[in-house]
């Protein structure tokens, strides 16, 4: 709860005192106090209208039980520098808000934590994100996932939670198998052998290097040996080499993970079929047309879903449910999935699933990422100019850098398309929104050096923070109050962009307090505190940004 929002609590305390003893009501018969920001700035910084609510109990005149309220506050108590009754029975308050350099001195005691708060409980949360088939590199759909997930970790975390970071190898699949058959169809290409290319393969760049990779290595050894021993070997080093390079550009993308899962040790562990064994034993399976389906319908769900097919063979949705399942055994009471938009039809059957083994169906969320266009001089980027194929994350990281590519992919909410636009990320300009906030914290860097170089340092004395008394200042320091309040809705609501919205809102508000005010002047103890003032700004941004691995350079 920021600085303000404890004064508003404590304020709603004291004027439920204030009625009471005034005579005017007992306690259960005073109604909700509410305190609302009144739209003309000239009518104080809160209002209520608590008097009007009290005239059937009080039985007098709104303006009259205002009075009485006016009489019983304490103003010095509650920093309020005057009180006016208005219209039928308002009751203004104007703040004195000299208190609000407290906030100073928590940033300073915090620093690097500021903001954090134990809300969540230590709740424990799994956050499954990212989860690209180890069969090529990370696209863009990837990128934008693994920004919003790995940003919504940190703040999670920094909202009390206790969170693990898990990354679900799809490695039991057909998807295997196909990049098997392609990389054996690549290797035999680069000895000269006459090959057919699988027709559902894999063409990228990625397998032609794997398979060059293996001549290098292998030479023509494995034509020698039989050729299911062969695509079994092909399969496990395709698999390991294409996971071992998106954890390379993972973590060149500052992402990281606790967990790597493996689909196939749900086979090898058994838990596929202990599932489907618990989904029977609660009657909500059946048999129809040769295959085994469930009973998701009763859940919500719009058809029934197969479990297994005619065949013999899983459906994809069968190892599904037993991995979420699997997470609810390792004990977490709660699990977030980061997907992209092709998997929205999914949610309704998987939260079906989890409802006919008794589960909670809303301990799982959902956070679904919409599609990226990426643009350049104005037109739409399909291809890297690097390799001619797809854009990729680390195309885009070496066109832009990771910071703009971190930044434009948490600032617009998940849920809408984002349209990328690669020569404002790179400009050095105010309509790039992370250079703007990037050079707010340069720009305050760049004033302590001045500061420093005059023997003039920040001031952690109250009377120099009482000279902040300009209305830019106080907004400044409202704003600062407020930063530990974003982080804990933002981590609730499941929305990192509202927490980049508040950092570009912070910066400009500096920017413009910067251009109005001179922070380094003659008079000493003024600037002291106005330096304060910036070391809790950029303490704030450093803060922020790092909750979404962006750098807070300290000059551009």
């Amino acid at each position: 709860m920021s600085l303000l929002e404890q004064k508003k609590e404590k304020l709603k305390q004291e004027l439920k005192q204030a009625v009471m003893q005034a005579g005017l009501a007992e306690e259960k018969e005073i109604p909700e106090i509410l305190l609302e920001v009144p739209r003309e700035k000239e009518h104080g910084d809160w209002a209520t209208n608590l008097a009007m609510q009290l005239t059937k109990v009080a039985r007098r005149n709104p303006r009259e039980i205002a009075a009485k309220i006016v009489e019983h506050l304490d103003k010095e108590k509650n920093h309020i520098e005057k009180i006016e009754i208005a219209g039928p029975g308002f009751i203004n308050f104007f703040l004195d808000r000299s208190f609000l350099v407290d906030v100073l001195d928590e940033i300073d005691r915090q620093k690097e934590k500021y903001g954090y708060s134990p809300a969540g409980k230590n709740e424990k949360v799994n956050v499954e994100f990212c989860s690209a088939n180890p069969t090529g590199s990370l696209h863009l759909g990837h990128a934008r996932g693994s920004a919003v997930g790995d940003a919504l970790c940190n703040l999670l975390e920094a909202a009390g939670y206790d969170v693990t970071r898990e990354y679900y190898i799809n490695d039991a699949g057909n998807q295997i198998h196909m990049l098997a058959l392609s990389l054996e169809a690549r290797y035999l290409e680069q000895l000269g052998q006459p090959v057919s290319f699988p027709e559902n393969g894999y063409r990228g760049q990625d397998i032609i290097d794997l398979a060059k990779e293996l001549v290098e290595q292998e030479g023509d050894r494995l034509l020698k040996i039989d050729r299911e021993e062969r695509i079994q070997k092909l399969r496990e080093y395709g698999k390991k080499r294409l996971l071992d390079k998106i954890r390379e550009d993972l973590a060149r993308y500052r992402v990281k993970f606790d967990v790597w899962f493996s689909e196939t040790s749900l086979y090898e562990s058994g838990a596929v079929e202990e599932t489907l064994k618990a989904l029977k034993e609660r009657g909500y399976t059946y048999e129809k047309d040769g295959a085994l389906w469930l009973k998701s319908t009763e859940f919500g769900d719009d058809k029934d879903r197969v479990l297994i097919k005619k065949d013999g063979s899983y459906t994809y949705l069968t190892p599904d449910i037993a991995y979420h399942r699997n997470k609810f055994h390792r004990g977490f009471d709660r699990l977030i999935n980061v997907w992209g938009a092709d998997h929205h039809g999914y949610i309704a059957r998987m939260k079906a699933a989890l409802a006919s083994l008794g589960y909670n169906p809303d301990q799982l969320e959902i956070v679904i990422t919409q599609m990226v266009k990426l643009y350049q001089n104005g037109e739409l980027v399909k291809m890297s100019k690097r390799t001619g194929k797809a854009v990729t994350l680390v195309d885009l990281m070496e066109e832009v850098g990771t910071d703009a590519a971190r930044y434009f992919f948490v600032m617009r909410s998940p849920d809408t398309h984002l349209d990328f636009d690669m020569d404002l990320a790179v400009s050095k300009s105010n309509e790039n929104p992370v250079y703007y906030v990037q050079y707010a914290h340069a720009r305050m860097m760049s004033v302590f050096r001045q500061a420093e170089a005059k023997g003039i340092t920040p001031s952690r004395d109250r009377e120099d923070l009482k000279l902040l008394r300009e209305e830019q200042e106080y907004d400044l320091l409202e704003k600062l109050g407020s930063f530990p309040g974003e982080i804990a809705s933002s981590a609730v609501q499941l929305a990192p962009h509202k927490l980049v919205r508040y950092l570009y809102e912070l910066a400009s508000d500096f920017h413009r307090y910067y251009n109005a005010h001179r922070v380094i002047s003659d008079d000493v103890n003024l600037s002291r505190a106005r330096l304060a003032l910036l070391q809790g700004i950029a303490q704030v941004i450093r803060n922020g940004l790092n909750l979404i691995a962006v750098d807070a350079p300290e000059q551009m």
